[in-house]
């Protein structure tokens, strides 16, 4: 069972992770409601009705305008975070101690702990050729047990096909609040981007966190390899030295379409190598976060 990692949390437990966007929630939290209350951040003005309670009206209006206004506020609201994992065959691969399973894993579990901690709510999905496992939100700190069981399940034969399972669970999520995506994004730049649109278009905050394994990024062969097809792609035996250069720049064609598009829909991407320090690379993301 992929349980949090002390190390990791000992990087992020004393980071808070807050909505930038507005969320809906039914409990009182730390994050804007699109529902006005009284409470928090003055929001707008709207006329008084019979019943009111009178300490809100805004004398000041009503010494310039004669009429009774209240003051409105935007209420803070618990957070809803989603956590879908990529768990299709591609994400087996780890040149190293760890596959790229292994760190969304790891991840997800960090993410989903300090959610936790926090009084949040955590829904989780698993992804390969459609919704392997699905969670649906709960702020109770078993929750996290149970995540961690639907992640020990993984990963799955065959392709993620990570466009259309996005599709899905875009209508799945119910109201709004903060979906983390965890998945090496091996599909058709145009599929994954669109699947990504329909989740905006729910009005999540969307984070990708884009799990990319040393060898991928590095491609340090020197010497012939058989490189071995995943997702039913064939084997090929081939002079890595001569294809470095080719496989590189289709590489950063398609991690820059993909950086391009997110910064188009307000998506932060998050690049997480398997021979990096998570914890460390986590917490400098919700520092930075925290400090925008």
């Amino acid at each position: 069972m992929p349980l949090p990692d002390p190390n990791i949390l000992s990087r992020i437990d004393r980071l808070e992770l807050e909505a930038r966007q507005v969320v809906e929630g039914y409990l009182a939290g730390r994050h804007r409601s699109p529902r006005h209350g009284f409470a928090v951040e003055f929001a707008q003005h709207r006329e008084y009705a019979p019943g009111d309670d009178i300490k809100h009206i805004d004398w000041k209006v009503y010494g310039r305008t004669e009429r009774f206004h209240l003051k409105q506020y935007e209420q803070e609201t618990n957070l809803v975070a989603w956590l879908l994992v990529d768990g299709s065959e591609s994400m087996t691969y780890g040149s190293g101690g760890r596959t790229k399973y292994d760190v969304a894993c790891a991840a997800a579990a960090a993410m989903a702990y300090l959610v936790l901690q926090q009084a949040d709510s955590i829904g989780l999905a698993t992804m390969a050729g459609g919704v392997r496992a699905f969670l649906r939100p709960s702020g109770q700190m078993n929750q996290l047990r149970e995540a961690c069981r639907a992640l020990a399940d993984g990963p799955f034969p065959g392709p993620a096909n990570l466009g259309r399972v996005l599709h899905e669970i875009a209508g799945r999520t119910g109201r709004r609040g903060i979906v983390f995506v965890f998945s090496d994004l091996l599909d058709d730049v145009p599929d994954i981007l669109t699947g990504l649109q329909h989740v905006r278009y729910h009005k999540h905050e969307v984070v990708l966190f884009h799990v990319m394994d040393a060898a991928e990024l590095d491609f340090p062969f020197r010497h012939t390899t058989l490189f071995r097809g995943l997702e039913g792609l064939p084997e090929i035996l081939t002079d890595p030295v001569g294809v470095r250069d080719s496989y590189l720049k289709a590489l950063g064609e398609h991690v820059g379409a993909i950086q391009a598009g997110c910064r188009g829909m307000e998506i932060d991407y998050v690049r997480l190598r398997t021979d990096a320090d998570l914890g460390h690379d986590l917490a400098a993301y919700l520092q930075k976060r925290l400090g925008r």
